[in-house]
């Protein structure tokens, strides 16, 4: 399934190109700016796509109409909701969907987060029930569950599940599958063609690019299911400013130039890393060594950025760290610079002391190899 995922016969650089652009109207901008306003005129009854600032914007309306088109293109019936923040886009999924007494599955080894959001679940009276990504291990405590929880490739150990098997099963089951896709990104992964009721992201990594935005997104093709998502932006008030969606949008149509470029960049490392002398554990869903590479070539387009390996100590790691010079010692992932980061320093995830997640960036491919070759030798004396 790996390559230029097209779609409809239009290429994936062409899509993200003209994504959510309105129809040219002569002497106005391609994409108008962004629209500040808390309240529109609005004389007589309150009807109108446009009525207060808590609930709808032309600015989101514009990058919604976007990242629908890149997570399902030439799907009927799909709708796309931005959010502040990529946790409040899972926030309103998981709480808008669920009632005391529900039971919901998530990963053990998904984002750092999840551990808190499964105690706000139990305080709400929810079953909550774990599983590791890896094997498809989910399928074993689906039944009776009324939500799916899915994270592929899982952030930070970068296992893949087989997201139509576990789609079908959560189907059959009667409940409904929500995939992050924060990761791999619309360009990377169609979760609602594998089967997925919705698709969730982190806005604020790779699909924006720069490290400068916060933002989060749903996408549903249920309408009373993103009915109640909606409903909760509207109560919880997690909605984007009007700059941060623009610049969201904006930097949209340079996603398959910083994919392709970042994916390349994170293979060649990946490869690299996976021949230095040491056994590094090296993950990264697109070395076909990989134990998620069968199953990944199946389901995603391209295999992301982020590439994970293993040092013997953290004083070894926070000493790799230190020699690197390309790249900034820095959280989160996705930005055109690459970043890299011990991550068992925040707590919260499985990992050993010396872990290290590493984002590959959109420098040159062959400077990268060489500057983390050259921080594993420094790190070693």
């Amino acid at each position: 399934m790996n390559g230029t995922g097209q779609s409809n016969g239009v290429g994936d650089g062409t899509r993200a190109v003209r994504a959510g652009l309105p129809e040219p109207v002569k002497h106005e901008p391609t994409l108008p700016g962004p629209v500040f306003a808390a309240h529109y005129h609005l004389p007589g009854d309150p009807t109108g796509p446009y009525t207060y600032g808590r609930d709808e914007n032309p600015t989101w309306t514009h990058l919604e109409r976007a990242i629908g088109e890149l997570e399902a293109p030439g799907q009927d019936g799909v709708e796309t909701l931005v959010f502040a923040s990529g946790m409040a886009a899972i926030s309103s999924v998981v709480f808008s969907q669920l009632r005391a007494g529900d039971a919901v599955v998530l990963p053990s080894d998904g984002y750092q987060v999840l551990p808190l959001v499964r105690a706000q679940l139990e305080a709400y009276g929810i079953e909550v029930r774990t599983a590791p990504t890896a094997g498809d291990a989910q399928l074993d405590v689906l039944d009776g569950a009324k939500l799916l929880w899915i994270e592929t490739p899982s952030n930070p150990g970068l296992d893949v599940c087989d997201v139509r098997r576990l789609a079908e099963a959560a189907r059959a089951r009667g409940a409904l599958v929500a995939v992050d896709n924060t990761l791999a990104t619309p360009l990377g992964q169609r979760p609602l063609e594998l089967g997925a009721d919705f698709s969730v992201a982190s806005g604020t990594k790779q699909l924006t690019g720069h490290g400068d935005i916060l933002l989060g997104y749903v996408t549903g093709r249920d309408p009373a299911a993103m009915a109640a998502v909606r409903r909760w932006r509207k109560i919880v008030g997690a909605i984007p400013g009007p700059m941060e969606a623009w610049l969201a949008h904006r930097s949209i149509a340079t996603l398959q130039l910083r994919v392709d470029r970042q994916n390349a960049s994170a293979l060649a490392v990946a490869e690299a890393l996976r021949d230095w002398p040491e056994d590094l554990g090296v993950r990264y869903p697109g070395l076909m060594s990989d134990p998620s590479y069968k199953i990944a070539s199946q389901q995603m387009h391209r295999y992301g950025c982020v590439v994970s390996f293993t040092l013997p100590t953290r004083a070894r790691a926070d000493r790799f760290l230190d020699a690197l010079r390309l790249v900034d010692d820095a959280t989160s992932f996705g930005g055109v610079r690459s970043t890299a980061e011990r991550r068992g320093r925040w707590g919260g995830d499985a990992v050993a002391e010396g872990f290290i997640r590493l984002s590959v960036g959109a420098e040159d491919p062959g400077d990268l190899v060489a500057d983390v070759l050259a921080a594993l030798d420094e790190s070693a004396k």
